[in-house]
């Protein structure tokens, strides 16, 4: 079997490594992927996008991709799409009004829910299969879409999860992922591991490896790490900035603050654009089961040294605990494997 993918993040590519892991049959990729996985059409790296102004600057670059993975659509099985709607929506729409029997399987789908509501029916009518890894996703949509909750994928990737709190001065430190995110957050984490003498470590992603000077500044009195999971896991306590990396976190049990710093006019646009509460997944998932948030979260000029450390001082960490174990059930298992089987076309629901 041929699939079309089209998997720009990073986080995108891990979740789409795991659920290779679960085919029975041969199956080869083509299209935008990890180059680990097969002959990708393009270096990721040339799609790499930060904030709302760099993305309408790329946009010939990007309208130009998706005539090339137009063009793969004949000689493919089926296409499988992950996250990126803004990208992968309009695809898919080309490509079912172009190649109307072709099957699409859309993989961590559009936050319709939350903005712009108006896409639910454009998804139910377009994609063949809905991969829902929310469990309340479902329900915003109409009766008999192809949607279904296939479980969250964290819960395939993340090796350790905690069964009872840790107690201790070993805090982690997660500036983002992107250089903009990290130039923002970094004074104020390095300002923190002082004020609070913890045992910090900072978790740098590893395509920043050989960039640490550069970015981070003195980094002399932290440990540096790359594996976010272990590292989380083995802290008691985090600061992070917004991300998948807040909902980790969550679940493997380690308490923390999430802290977002953007610029100015991708904030102002999104915060206009957007009808939520809360940027935490695990903020936003709590909600809806319990009518409020799990963690602080701080964002843009709330984001000080003072309220860092009221925040970290008057967070009840048991109670986030407790709540985390909450979340971790509600989610009830990984998705890798049911949408191998959506993809393969075997053991459906």
């Amino acid at each position: 079997m041929k699939i079309l993918v089209s998997a720009f993040e990073h986080s995108a590519n891990v979740h789409l490594e795991a659920v290779t892991k679960e085919f029975i049959t041969d199956v080869e990729l083509v299209g935008v992927f990890n180059p680990r996985l097969g002959k990708p059409i393009i270096d990721l790296r040339a799609l790499a996008v930060m904030g709302i102004v760099d993305a309408l600057k790329k946009l010939p670059f990007f309208l130009g991709l998706s005539r090339q993975m137009l063009e793969l659509v004949p000689e493919v099985d089926k296409i499988l799409l992950i996250d990126s709607s803004g990208f992968n929506l309009p695809l898919a729409k080309k490509i079912k009004k172009r190649y109307p029997d072709k099957e699409i399987i859309y993989y961590i789908l559009p936050q319709a829910w939350a903005w712009k509501k108006k896409r639910i029916p454009v998804l139910a009518k377009t994609i063949d299969h809905l991969a829902s890894i929310l469990p309340f996703e479902p329900s915003y949509y109409p009766e008999g879409a192809p949607i279904e909750y296939v479980g969250h994928p964290l819960l395939d990737e993340i090796p350790q999860l905690k069964e009872s709190r840790t107690v201790g001065k070993k805090i982690a430190f997660m500036p983002g992922s992107r250089k903009n995110e990290i130039i923002s957050l970094m004074p104020y984490y390095i300002a923190l591991q002082k004020e609070l003498d913890c045992e910090a470590t900072l978790i740098v992603p590893e395509h920043f490896r050989d960039k640490i000077d550069e970015l981070y500044g003195d980094v002399s009195h932290f440990a540096i790490a790359y594996d976010a999971h272990k590292t989380l896991f083995e802290s008691d306590f985090a600061f992070i900035c917004s991300g998948t990396a807040t909902l980790e976190a969550t679940l493997i049990g380690t308490p923390f603050i999430l802290s977002f710093i953007a610029k100015k006019v991708d904030f102002f646009i999104g915060s206009n654009l957007l009808n939520i509460e809360y940027i935490g997944l695990s903020n936003i998932m709590f909600d809806k089961m319990e009518h409020r948030a799990i963690h602080p979260e701080l964002w843009q000029h709330e984001v000080t040294l003072e309220n860092l450390l009221r925040e970290y001082r008057g967070m009840d960490q048991e109670k986030f605990f407790e709540d985390a174990l909450c979340l971790r059930s509600y989610l009830k298992h990984g998705s890798s494997k049911r949408v191998a089987q959506i993809i393969e076309g075997t053991n459906d629901n």
